[in-house]
C-alpha cells in the first residue's frame, strides 16, 4: 500500500470549509493531483433514498450495502468506520482532504471568518497554514480566505517534502 499525504480543513460551522475545498480541489486538480475528500457529519445523515432499492436492503439490516453503475459507486457503511479505517481504503489519488477531523495525525488547515465570531479551532502553532480575514499573531503561515493559490503551493510544497 502507497502513502496518500491527507490534510484536514478544520473550522466551527458556516466558516467556509467546504466553500474552501470547492476552490482547492480545481486548483490541485489543475496542477495534476488527483483528489479524494472525506467529510466529517457531526449529524445523522441520509446518503440513500425512501422506497429505492438499496435503501429497502439497508433498512432490512444489511451490515454494508453497495450500489453501483458505469460510472460510479457507493459504499454505505451501515456502522460506525474509523477514519484511520476509511483512508487506508482509498486508492489511485494523490491527496486525501478531510472537512473536519481536527483531532487526527495530519497538518491542519484552519479557517477563521470575522463574519460569524468564532476563534481558530486549534492553537496557530497546530496549524499548516491559517486560512483568516481577521489578524491572527502566529509564525504559522496566514492567508487570506480566498488566495487559494498560495494555499496550493503550501501543500504541494508540503506533499514534496
Amino acid at each position: 500500500m502507497s502513502f496518500i499525504p491527507v490534510y484536514s480543513i478544520v473550522a466551527y460551522s458556516n466558516t467556509g470549509k467546504t466553500t474552501l475545498l470547492e476552490k482547492l480541489i480545481p486548483e490541485l486538480k489543475r496542477r495534476g493531483f488527483r483528489t479524494a475528500v472525506i467529510k466529517h457529519d457531526a449529524h445523522e445523515f441520509e446518503i440513500d433514498h425512501e422506497g429505492k432499492d438499496s435503501w429497502r436492503l439497508t433498512k432490512a439490516g444489511a451490515e454494508v450495502t453497495v450500489i453501483a453503475s458505469q460510472t460510479q459507486a457507493a459504499i454505505m457503511e451501515n456502522r460506525f468506520v474509523p477514519i484511520e479505517e476509511l483512508i487506508d481504503r482509498i486508492r489511485d489519488v494523490d491527496i486525501i482532504l478531510t472537512e473536519g477531523y481536527k483531532h487526527g495525525p495530519w497538518p491542519k488547515i484552519a479557517l477563521q471568518r470575522s463574519g460569524n465570531g468564532k476563534p481558530l479551532p486549534l492553537p496557530p502553532e497546530e496549524c499548516l497554514v491559517i486560512m483568516t480575514d481577521v489578524p491572527v499573531e502566529a509564525k504559522t503561515p496566514c492567508l487570506g480566505l480566498d488566495d487559494i493559490t498560495a494555499l496550493a503551493d503550501i501543500i504541494v510544497g508540503d506533499v514534496r517534502k
